[in-house]
């Protein structure tokens, strides 16, 4: 008995050796993902009224940035910083799945954890309470026979746009931009001013333009924090602020690239802001708040529409 235990024991010593085991047996994907700060979300799924799951309050903080929720005039203001599913984060839900088409159950869902959970523009899509994505705003064409169609596109809270004696805006670049960048802005702003009546033009003197564009990380003095990774992707103000900032953290290429957020799409979005343009429910619309890796996009009708309205031109 003792000498098959010996034999045994030989046995296992030579397969040791002979294969030794290894941590690295099993090689980490090398371009494996950063996490995006919006992956929390992904948890929640199936989450409803009446539940406590951790990171709720993250969520809550999620609605409140976007416009969805607030719990400063609330009797509920004491689940504001806990993870408590209450009426009022029920009804933040079912006015985010109307305004994007979802199907309106006050409940996590799939289809609402998916698209929470996409990267994003930081503009919020509520302003002060008045929600405009969901307005459907009624386009009369002429004719006989001609349908009206409803458009969806919004646009800032008291509709602040660029007087009409402004019709030319310069654009800067934060030193430090790449030429591609560059590039890719100006064929954003051409596409703009194919489709209204501004013209633009790159001016040298970042200090002096109208429009202000850079890439900056994390907290850099706006008020609006970037979150790294996936997330915010940009920010942009309403008229006549001008500012324009890209998450530097980002992946980001000149044209569409699997892995990577396509500058000139994110552009056209934000150029949007600038010129007084909210967001859109349209899915296809260029003013539709998320975006996803590898995407490229282009002025829709609901966009041109949507800007023409504003400046009744």
């Amino acid at each position: 008995m003792a000498a098959r235990i010996f034999q045994l024991c030989l046995c296992i010593l030579f397969i040791s050796l002979a294969f030794p085991l290894s941590s690295h047996a099993i090689p980490s994907k090398p371009n494996a993902e950063k996490p995006s700060s919006f992956d929390f979300i992904k948890h929640l799924e199936g989450c409803h009224k009446g539940e406590t799951v951790e990171g709720l309050q993250q969520l809550k903080k999620y609605l409140e940035k976007f416009g969805y929720l607030n719990y400063n005039h609330s009797q509920n203001q004491s689940h504001a910083n806990d993870d408590n599913f209450d009426d009022l984060l029920e009804a933040a839900v079912k006015t985010y799945q109307l305004n994007y088409h979802l199907k309106a159950t006050g409940t996590l869902d799939a289809q609402t954890v998916s698209k929470m959970s996409s990267p994003r523009c930081g503009v919020a899509d509520i302003v002060n309470g008045t929600n405009w994505m969901r307005a459907g705003k009624k386009r009369p064409n002429h004719g006989r026979n001609a349908l009206h169609t409803v458009s969806h596109y919004s646009f800032f809270q008291g509709n602040p746009k660029w007087p009409a004696s402004q019709t030319h805006l310069t654009y800067g670049f934060r030193p430090g931009t790449t030429a591609s960048a560059k590039s890719a802005v100006a064929r954003a702003f051409d596409k703009w001013a194919s489709a209204t009546q501004f013209t633009f033009s790159q001016s040298q003197d970042f200090g002096s333009a109208n429009l202000k564009i850079g890439f900056h990380r994390r907290d850099h003095g706006d008020g609006f924090p970037f979150d790294g990774p996936g997330g915010t992707l940009a920010h942009a103000w309403a008229p006549t602020n001008g500012r324009f900032h890209y998450d530097a953290d980002e992946v980001w290429s000149a044209g569409p690239r699997p892995g990577a957020f396509e500058l000139e799409t994110v552009a056209l979005h934000e150029i949007g802001h600038l010129l007084g343009l909210g967001h859109s429910s349209v899915p296809d619309a260029i003013m539709y708040a998320t975006i996803d890796q590898g995407v490229a996009k282009g002025l829709h009708g609901d966009d041109i529409q949507g800007i023409k309205a504003l400046y009744n031109v």
